[in-house]
């Protein structure tokens, strides 16, 4: 199979949506009727969050993790438990959650951390702007080229650094950044959200995309949380010390594993060269997720702080409020740090929806959302046409309390940066469903700088999730899964022919 390269081009060109308007207002002009007030809305998303680190998912660090402001908006809204991404990695993620559509073919073009998105791409910033919404993002960008279809952007270069943080704003060129000097990036990026919701035309209905940087690697907290887990002790997920046996074999060859492939700058301290290989991830898991956990410290309290700005405003009623991830992220299940990989922890994000009067509180969905799914759902609570070309599909009626007949059973995955300089993931595609997900390890993919110049032979892994919940037993070579696998693979061949992903 060979790979290539497509140029970054989107599907939804800016000259098929001229004179945008709602088209919930139009359907209502025609009847005579007044248009509904259309919603706020401020979308919430974090970088490299586990569902797993969060109060209101329960896991094996519920009464140890601190998230009680995120708790709050998952008793106050809906909390989803099957969220996933299509590309589990930080830029082509966000270009599937503005777009919603996934990166190949003459979709939104981004599939690794080099692909800038194409300035031209028709994105919710544009659609909502030409709807008569206000638009703003702050925080973390990750797109390469400048943000496009926002009034308002003020983002952190590339990553971005968590102390004395700086941020470009809209205007600026590249180098000139303002410096936060003694302050923290969560913090700076929460201040910038509320002056802008502060000092917006109120006359207008809003949409801001408030992005954390946090808690991205290299984990540094706040100062005032570096002493939150001091004298706790945190516990293991019970696959740390997997060995990977039974796995394809590219996955014991990853370097992504805690302490083994850590530095010095991810865990603030020199890290033991006398331990034994299980002594030393035993070690630095402590270390690593006490640092990690602090830095979701800082972004709860900020969640805290912009939800009693919407109630102090009497904005909650009216504002439909998001908190996701970009992906999940390895907590130490089996032994790893980082995502990339199509298993659970990091294909799955945390997803909480806050949407008073629409959006029932305190429940739960385990119906197969996907983040190219926000874009289309957004359009259509905001009355907004959906111009087309978008792979995802609205979940508004599943927020309201009714998941269509039709609703997805599967979904498609694909990761391309095949043996990536940093940590050695090999690009793979797959299938997921309630209960089983199958990986091809297909053996090439888009080489990164820094990657190996080899490809290897291609594997298959399956895991039964309801009999193999933490994924250790690949039943690929299981005769008794012959049928599963048939089916699956069918279906991950109709699937990549729906998308038309050419492989």
């Amino acid at each position: 199979m060979k790979l290539r390269r497509v140029l970054v081009v989107s599907v939804i060109s800016v000259g098929l949506v001229p004179g945008l308007v709602c088209a919930s207002a139009e359907r209502e002009a025609a009847t005579g009727k007044q248009p509904a007030k259309r919603p706020n809305i401020l979308f919430i998303m974090s970088d490299d969050h586990a569902s797993a680190a969060i109060g209101a998912y329960g896991s094996w660090l519920k009464g140890v993790v601190k998230t009680p402001n995120l708790d709050r908006l998952a008793r106050q809204g809906m909390r989803f438990t099957s969220t996933l991404v299509t590309n589990s990695i930080c830029t082509p993620s966000r270009a599937a959650i503005l777009t919603g559509q996934y990166s190949h073919g003459k979709n939104n073009g981004v599939y690794t951390l080099a692909d800038p998105i194409n300035p031209k791409a028709i994105h919710l910033g544009h659609l909502f702007q030409q709807a008569g919404y206000l638009t703003a993002l702050v925080g973390k960008w990750h797109l390469i080229s400048d943000p496009q279809g926002f009034d308002y952007w003020n983002i952190l270069p590339g990553q971005g650094r968590y102390i004395d943080p700086q941020l470009r704003p809209m205007g600026k060129k590249p180098k000139e950044l303002t410096t936060y000097k003694g302050k923290y990036s969560e913090d700076v990026i929460t201040d910038l959200c509320l002056d802008w919701m502060k000092n917006r035309d109120k006359s207008k209905p809003f949409l801001l995309f408030c992005h954390y940087k946090a808690p991205h690697r290299p984990w540094d907290p706040a100062p005032r949380f570096v002493d939150l887990y001091k004298d706790v002790t945190i516990p293991e997920p019970p696959t740390l010390l997997d060995n990977y046996k039974g796995r394809a074999k590219v996955i014991a060859e990853c370097k992504n594993v805690i302490g083994e492939h850590m530095v010095k700058t991810d865990l603030g301290v020199d890290i033991p060269k006398d331990k034994s290989r299980e002594e030393l991830r035993k070690w630095a898991y402590q270390v690593y997720m006490k640092r990690y956990l602090s830095c979701i410290a800082a972004v709860d309290e900020n969640v805290g702080r912009l939800l009693d700005f919407l109630d102090k405003e009497g904005l909650a009623d009216e504002t439909i409020v998001i908190y996701t991830s970009d992906q999940g992220f390895f907590l130490g299940e089996h032994g790893f740090y980082d995502k990339r990989l199509m298993y659970e922890p990091c294909l799955t994000t945390p997803l909480l929806i806050r949407y008073p009067g629409r959006v029932p509180g305190g429940k739960t969905n385990n119906d197969m959302v996907l983040n190219i799914d926000h874009a289309p759902t957004l359009l259509e609570f905001a009355g907004i046409a959906n111009p087309g070309g978008m792979h995802g599909k609205s979940y508004k009626t599943i927020l309201e309390g009714s998941t269509p007949k039709n609703w997805r059973k599967s979904a498609y995955y694909r990761y391309y940066m095949h043996l990536d300089g940093s940590h050695n993931i090999p690009a793979c595609y797959g299938v997921r469903t309630d209960r089983y997900t199958l990986i091809h390890y297909y053996g090439k993919g888009l080489k990164m700088k820094g990657a190996k110049d080899i490809d290897h032979e291609p594997e298959w892994e399956l895991f039964d999730r309801q009999k193999d919940p933490e994924q250790i037993r690949n039943a690929f070579s299981d005769p008794s899964y012959a049928g599963v696998i048939r089916d699956l693979r069918a279906e991950l061949e109709r699937l990549r022919k729906e998308l038309q992903d050419p492989l």
